[in-house]
């Protein structure tokens, strides 16, 4: 049997979840027993998202075969097993580098190229080919319904359910019901208007998935059914929820998979969300809670560290905890000298205030070298204070830079990157990209095996001693000063198989300090925590409880 196809669309405003919905009717649907896949239309005209500020896009999401890629597919892994790869996330920009790359090649044989048919037949082959093995495809398009840059792609999934009939193809729409304050009462109009705009470019949404921060009465929906031309029974309330792993939960208790399935005339069995509703108790439900720094570039937008924030959600939920993440700015760790005029002065120990009281710190990836003497003294401070330490990507760069400057005694030791002059370049470009300046798909990226050693945090970990884990970087640990840290008691756990590159390092004597130069939250599930993150919040737990033994004693000497 051919895969059938669910299109998720979105109205009124962005940012309202399709990504969310499209990867919890995902869940819903391998609940059931349906094999599916999911894929991601951008409309913007970058080739991938590489290259794109942290502040306007957030995170990159990377897939095993190293395709840098939507936060929203981080999303469709977290909530389902399809394996993703560059396949299921295509741009503007990408589809267009490809018709370009045919035209030039001569494979349109002297035709004029134009939107349509050539651009749209490029966007439905890459759906075929993402739905060439599964029983579901579940296709998102990014942007907002009205936008220019987005029709392409609304006509191109308006074209696939004229190829493949009613049967074979469901249109769901996402759209806000907004709470107008000053009339006390929710309004169906952006709602409607959205559906007309669907409407007017041919496609009739089949399910409404209405967002809004309050229930939706029934006379509501009833109304949006007979202005948007659907079913009552398809008007959906999507509520806000504390939580995004009730999501799927929620939607089931609407009937949204059982209407997808009814749509698209498929028979499956009852899903057996038993596990998911397990992880929402245990969210709900904590015994206790625990707090964790991210020391960062990027924190005033959290998105930009997407996948690292639910990682830690996955870990403290296998311990029944409640995660409480403070965001700080790196810069604002940076110790500064009094005679600096104009900036505040600061003694060189002022940032251990601000990192006081916290059960754990991680310091995640990033580039360029703002705020990292800010993340060489949040790193100083977990080392010094016994305080579990996670670096991730940068934060093992940095750890490395720490470890040599503060430990090892080697007065300027830097990256590469961040002072191209330094006397000790404990990091430098990787080998392979000496000369290379184009800054799109130019890094490490994707899959590489790393072997651990044997009895080190990593291995007890992962419970082996051989991983595969995904990378996003350019620079790397400088084996030439390897004798000089492992001297100093800074241990190698972690090497590529041919041991070029360093992966984990870690230091022993301390209760928990291991980095990697690695991206473990790209391999997280709430249903499957990755090890690492589930032994740091451990390990940051287990300090908690320590520090107020601690403290309970220090009250009784005191009294």
């Amino acid at each position: 049997m051919s895969a059938k196809y669910i299109f998720v669309t979105g109205g009124v405003v962005s940012s309202l979840g399709k990504g969310l919905a499209a990867a919890s009717i995902g869940c819903l649907l391998e609940a059931r027993g349906l094999k599916v896949n999911l894929m991601k239309f951008d409309p913007y005209l970058n080739v991938d998202p590489g290259t794109m500020s942290p502040f306007q896009h957030g995170e990159v999401f990377v897939t095993d075969d190293g395709a840098e890629t939507d936060l929203d597919l981080g999303h469709y892994e977290r909530f389902t097993h399809a394996r993703l790869s560059r396949d299921n996330n295509l741009t503007t920009g990408r589809i267009y580098e490809q018709i370009i790359t045919k035209e030039r090649r001569g494979d349109y044989l002297g035709k004029t190229v134009q939107v349509i048919p050539h651009v749209t037949n490029e966007i439905k082959n890459a759906m075929r080919k993402v739905a060439a093995d599964c029983d579901v495809a579940i296709v998102e398009i990014g942007g907002t319904v009205g936008d220019i840059e987005s029709l392409p792609f609304l006509e191109a999934i308006r074209q696939m359910r004229q190829d493949l009939g009613r049967d074979n193809t469901v249109f769901v729409h996402v759209t806000l019901i907004p709470w107008i304050a000053a009339a006390q009462e929710l309004k169906t109009k952006p709602t409607q208007h959205s559906v007309k705009e669907m409407l007017s470019i041919g496609i009739q949404p089949d399910i409404l998935l209405c967002r809004s921060d309050r229930p939706v009465p029934r006379d509501m929906r009833s109304k949006i059914a007979l202005f948007c031309n659907v079913e009552e029974k398809a008007v959906i309330a999507a509520r806000d929820v504390a939580s995004i792993y009730e999501v799927p939960l929620n939607f089931a208790n609407e009937g949204v998979d059982e209407l997808a399935l009814h749509y698209l005339r498929i028979d499956a069995k009852a899903p057996d969300l038993d596990r998911w509703k397990d992880i929402v108790h245990r969210a709900y439900n904590p015994s206790d809670e625990v707090s964790i720094a991210i020391v960062g570039k990027y924190v005033e937008y959290e998105d930009s560290y997407k996948s690292l924030k639910e990682a830690l959600v996955h870990g403290a939920l296998a311990a029944n905890l409640k995660l409480k993440v403070t965001w700080i700015e790196a810069e604002g760790l940076e110790t500064r000298d009094p005679a600096d005029g104009d900036q505040p002065g600061k003694s060189n120990r002022d940032y251990e205030a601000q990192l006081a009281g916290f059960d754990g710190i991680l310091v995640p990836g990033g580039f360029g070298k703002r705020g990292i003497e800010g993340m060489l003294n949040a790193i100083r401070y977990a080392r010094e204070n016994n305080v579990p330490y996670f670096g991730i990507c940068l934060g093992m760069q940095t750890a490395c830079i720490e470890y040599a400057r503060n430990v090892c005694g080697l007065t300027g030791a830097n990256s590469g990157e961040f002072d191209p002059a330094t006397p000790h370049r404990i990091i430098y470009k990787l080998r392979e990209l000496t000369g290379v300046e184009e800054m799109g798909g130019t890094m490490r990226l994707g899959a590489w095996t790393c072997i651990l050693e044997p009895g080190s945090l990593a291995a007890k970990a992962y419970g082996t001693t051989e991983i595969s884990e995904r990378h996003r970087h350019r620079y790397e640990f400088n084996r030439e000063y390897e004798p000089v840290l492992t001297g100093g008691g800074l241990r190698l756990t972690g090497t590529t198989p041919d041991s070029t590159y360093v992966e984990i390092v870690e230091i022993p004597t301390h209760p928990f300090f291991l980095a990697c130069q690695f991206h473990p939250e790209f391999k997280s599930k709430p249903l499957e925590p990755h090890p690492l993150f589930r032994d740091f919040v451990a390990a940051s737990y287990k300090n908690r409880e320590l520090q107020k033994a601690r403290a309970v004693v220090e009250a009784e000497v005191r009294a």
